[in-house]
């Protein structure tokens, strides 16, 4: 039987075939946690990631932006485990348009944008919640984006859902306690996304105060303070190296 710091929680988290949601997987089964793995489309990867998890995981195909699929989430997580504990909201879509370019930013690119980044956590969140609320220190939390804090990021509408998503953490931390609604905004993740971004990654190296873009584990290790913190609810804790400061 597991003895770690998470022992007897149960953690769903979305997105988690890679990037920053693996690593969240990754650390929250280490320290004990059941994890269940989420992924919309890399059934593979997401397969594999759980299998490689060293606690109890299953993996859970869905795409969030389906409202069916999203409460199936929820709902086969509490059919198998009984309980559900930690939901991270992790999983997001986006495509790059410049900013100025506004009939680039077609309406089917918006639509998404919102259905998966916004309406997708709203659905999961809210089918949670009851059973978060049965939980001894139920957790919500949310991986936004400093583009939700600052004019910038991949396109007009990834911004927009991050403000939204920010906004919605302080809403639900103040109407749904004593479940605890958190974010972490993170700036320029080196995951596989990004991984082709090195004018961008050398553009943060010289901004951020220190010197580099994000991790996926800086951005697990911060999660994680936010579970631990028990009495800290309705944060968005940037996790950027200080490159807001700098802008």
């Amino acid at each position: 039987m597991s003895t770690g710091e998470f022992s007897g929680r149960v953690a769903i988290v979305t997105g988690s075939s890679s990037g920053i949601g693996e690593a969240v997987a990754h650390r929250l089964s280490a320290l004990g946690a059941t994890v269940v793995v989420n992924s919309s489309s890399s059934v593979a990867a997401g397969e594999a990631v759980s299998a490689a998890l060293p606690g109890e995981s299953i993996y859970v195909q869905a795409d969030i932006s389906d409202q069916a699929q999203a409460h199936a989430l929820i709902d086969s997580t509490i059919e198998r485990f009984g309980r559900l504990d930690i939901l991270i909201n992790n999983a997001g879509w986006t495509t790059v348009v410049p900013h100025h370019d506004l009939e680039a930013l077609t309406d089917e690119i918006f639509r998404k944008t919102f259905d998966v980044n916004v309406f997708g956590t709203w659905w999961l969140t809210k089918r949670a919640m009851p059973h978060l609320k049965q939980s001894p220190d139920g957790n919500v939390v949310n991986i936004t984006s400093i583009a939700g804090v600052r004019p910038v990021g991949s396109s007009v509408a990834y911004s927009m859902t991050k403000a939204a998503l920010n906004q919605m953490t302080h809403l639900l931390a103040k109407s749904c306690g004593p479940v605890r609604v958190n974010a972490i905004a993170p700036g320029l993740v080196a995951t596989p996304w990004t991984s082709d971004w090195d004018e961008q990654h050398a553009a943060i190296a010289q901004i951020a105060p220190l010197k580099r873009s994000a991790t996926a584990e800086d951005c697990a290790e911060a999660t994680l303070g936010l579970l631990r913190s028990t009495y800290v609810s309705g944060a968005v804790l940037v996790v950027d190296g200080g490159t807001t400061m700098a802008m």
